[in-house]
């Protein structure tokens, strides 16, 4: 039996590729990919010559089943997205899905990928990352969505969105989150561009071409910082989720609370 290797390429700086991807793209009998010409031109650039095979949404669930005849045949099979991790918001989990259920091996490189270098690159905290990918197309879906998020997930949230939508995006983003909101445009690349939108007048520095990460700070740290009254409001929901006193008092600890000051907030207000 072959194996399936998931290998993440460059979002854009060749160099980043690393040393480990560049062996198994030599040494595997095949390689599958999202954009053949894109993994063409990156093959190319490192003296790599591999069979392509094409690999993307549109004949994800046939493609999969070709990837497990090849590995199954004993062959080893290289799956590459157009740019970064397979998988990421891109094709790939249908494949590795399958294959864990079969038990075939499925062994996945490290690399590039673009989420995390942009709450880095934002300064927000890095404690609790929440990756949403790209938000729902649907307007009602996405305002609920974005909502869902606001209220309960509190941590850097990152998304990613398409030159075309990303001032659509800020504008309803500021509407649901507190500003500042980080944009982070092409990633490793010539032009990389950080923004913090404050309001709408800031979208208007923003370039739209090229690929974007957003990244908002939702993280409970503004929410303790604020005073009382939001957290307040926040320790109501908790105990609406059946949280113990001692539980909500140990999280508001755990975010810079002092103990007696939490005690107050959970137990003398009951």
């Amino acid at each position: 039996m072959g194996k399936l290797y998931i290998v993440p390429t460059p979002i854009g700086n060749l160099g980043d590729i690393t040393l480990r991807s560049l062996e198994v793209l030599k040494n595997v009998d095949v390689i599958f990919s999202e954009d053949t010409r894109n993994t063409l031109a990156l093959l190319n650039h490192f003296n790599i010559n591999k069979k392509l095979i094409s690999y993307h949404k549109d004949n994800e669930l046939k493609a999969s089943e070709n990837i497990i005849q090849h590995v199954l045949s004993g062959e080893t099979v290289a799956l590459v997205s157009d740019a970064g991790t397979p998988c990421i918001s891109d094709p790939g989990n249908i494949v590795v899905r399958k294959m864990n259920d079969l038990g075939i091996p499925v062994e996945v490189l490290p690399g590039a990928t673009a989420f995390v270098p942009a709450v880095v690159r934002s300064g927000f905290p890095t404690e609790r990352i929440f990756f949403c990918g790209f938000l729902p197309s649907k307007n009602r879906e996405r305002r609920d969505f974005l909502n869902y998020l606001r209220d309960n997930v509190f941590a850097s949230i990152v998304f990613y969105e398409a030159p075309h939508r990303i001032k659509a995006t800020l504008r309803e983003l500021l509407m649901v989150f507190d500003p500042p909101v980080a944009v982070v445009r092409e990633l490793s690349k010539m032009y990389e561009t950080l923004y913090f939108i404050q309001n709408e007048s800031s979208l208007d520095d923003i370039v739209e071409k090229g690929e974007f990460v957003i990244v908002v700070n939702n993280n409970i740290v503004k929410y303790v910082e604020k005073g009382d009254a939001e957290l307040v409001d926040f320790i109501f929901r908790l105990k609406e989720e059946d949280f113990s006193n001692q539980d909500i008092i140990k999280i508001l600890k755990a975010f810079g609370v002092k103990r007696n000051r939490a005690y107050k907030l959970v137990v003398e207000r009951d």
